[in-house]
C-alpha cells in the first residue's frame, strides 16, 4: 500500500492527493520503479516554487489540448525544463540543506534528467503537459549534481 503525507499547506494538495489515488498515477509507480512517489510530489513542490517564489513561468498553449493553461489565481504555469531543473536544486537546497542530495537521491533523483523523466512520465498520464519546444533534452545537464549539493553549490 502506498502511503505518502502531503502537507496540508501545499497549495497544491488536492492535486496531489488526487495523484496519489489515481489509478494511471499508480500503475505508473508500478511501471517505472525508478522513483518513489515522494520525487514526483517534489517535482510538483519545485514547480510551484518555480511559479510562486521565483516567478518563472509563462502562458503558452499545451500541446496535448491546444488551450493557454493557467492555475487557480490565473498565474502562466508553463515552466521550461531548464528553469524547472534549476529550481528544483534551489528549493532542494532551501529545504533540505547539505541534505539535499542525499534525500533526493533517496527518492530516485540523481541528474537533471531525471527530473525531465518525471515529468514527461506524468505528461504521459496526462498530469502535465508540454508545448510544441519542449523536449526530454531540456532536462539534460543542467547541473553537476555533486556539485550542486556537495558545498561548492553557492546559495545566494
Amino acid at each position: 500500500m502506498l502511503c505518502v503525507v502531503i502537507p496540508v499547506a501545499f497549495p497544491s494538495s488536492s492535486l496531489m492527493i488526487s495523484l496519489f489515488s489515481d489509478n494511471n498515477f499508480l500503475d505508473l509507480l508500478k511501471r517505472d520503479r525508478r522513483y518513489k512517489a515522494e520525487a514526483y510530489f517534489f517535482v510538483f513542490q519545485a514547480l510551484h516554487y518555480a511559479q510562486e517564489k521565483l516567478h518563472l513561468g509563462r502562458l503558452q498553449k499545451s500541446e496535448t489540448t491546444g488551450e493557454s493553461r493557467t492555475d487557480e489565481n490565473n498565474h502562466a504555469n508553463h515552466v521550461t525544463g531548464q528553469d524547472l531543473s534549476r529550481a528544483a536544486r534551489d528549493f532542494a537546497l532551501s529545504q533540505y540543506g547539505f541534505l539535499a542530495k542525499t534525500v533526493l537521491e533517496d527518492i530516485g533523483i540523481q541528474k537533471s534528467e531525471d527530473i525531465g523523466e518525471i515529468v514527461y512520465n506524468l505528461i504521459g498520464i496526462n498530469v502535465m503537459h508540454k508545448t510544441a519546444e519542449d523536449s526530454p533534452a531540456d532536462f539534460a545537464n543542467i547541473f553537476d549534481f555533486s556539485l550542486a549539493f556537495e558545498g561548492q553549490y553557492q546559495i545566494s
